[in-house]
């Protein structure tokens, strides 16, 4: 496996306008790990997710993407580095059906303009089933977890291969929580890399190898799963968990 990493963020600062929300987070994602972002509401959890895409107004420090540097870049070219990003509004298109919606997005072309080699509608259909179900089904008339699995079957066509998901359990049915767990699982066993903001701890929990802790716009904890029990008092006391 590469020892370059997946993601790599050095001292990075962001703004909305005149509000400077990110300051001097440091965090690193190595390939194949999932990565949890804890932190309660306004902590630049999700802030961090869209700086990385270039989604917010100035930004200052480094972001490497598997080595390249993309803090200068436009948000269109940071995708075609290889990264999926799963807002929290999900963006469905509503007047297309479900099988639309997945077969939209073009396959990201990489460095050397070769095109990744996204997932199969079969390999996505067999990862979600309820998918296949409602393929005719127009995009507003599926559930708030078919939504979700839509959007993140849609990221995954591209070839895309470092999945940013923004809270993506968030009011969801347990059963489709725990297939979305399934989902996480599946992805890392196939070699993805996976970076979650996630107010849900339970879900979150299980299925992270790392995670950092966001307080303020930096970065004020990180530890491996293995420390997570060792962990919880200080998660009491900065997340009320």
């Amino acid at each position: 496996m590469s020892t370059t990493p997946a993601l790599e963020i050095k001292d990075l600062h962001a703004w909305y306008g005149e509000s400077h929300i990110l300051h001097g987070v440091d965090l690193t994602v190595n390939p194949g790990e999932v990565v949890t972002l804890l932190g309660r509401n306004g902590a630049g959890r999700t802030t961090t997710l869209r700086a990385i895409m270039g989604l917010t107004g100035q930004r200052k420090g480094s972001i490497r993407v598997n080595g390249t540097e993309t803090v200068g870049m436009p948000t269109h070219k940071i995708a075609h580095c290889g990264i999926g990003y799963c807002p929290e509004e999900r963006g469905i298109f509503a007047s297309l059906s479900c099988e639309e919606n997945l077969l939209l997005p073009p396959l990201l072309r990489m460095k050397g303009g070769a095109a990744q080699k996204g997932m199969s509608e079969a390999e996505i259909y067999e990862m979600f089933p309820n998918l296949k179900e409602r393929r005719q089904s127009q995009g507003t008339r599926l559930s708030g977890g078919e939504q979700q699995m839509l959007a993140v079957g849609r990221i995954l066509r591209t070839g895309a291969n470092l999945l940013l998901l923004d809270e993506i359990s968030e009011g969801l049915a347990p059963v489709i929580v725990q297939a979305l767990a399934r989902m996480i699982l599946m992805l890392k066993k196939k070699g993805y890399t996976v970076v979650m903001v996630e107010q849900n701890f339970r879900f979150a929990a299980p299925l992270a190898d790392r995670f950092y802790v966001m307080e303020h716009g930096t970065i004020v904890e990180r530890f491996a799963a293995s420390e997570l029990q060792a962990k919880m008092p200080v998660l009491n006391e900065l997340l009320g968990v």
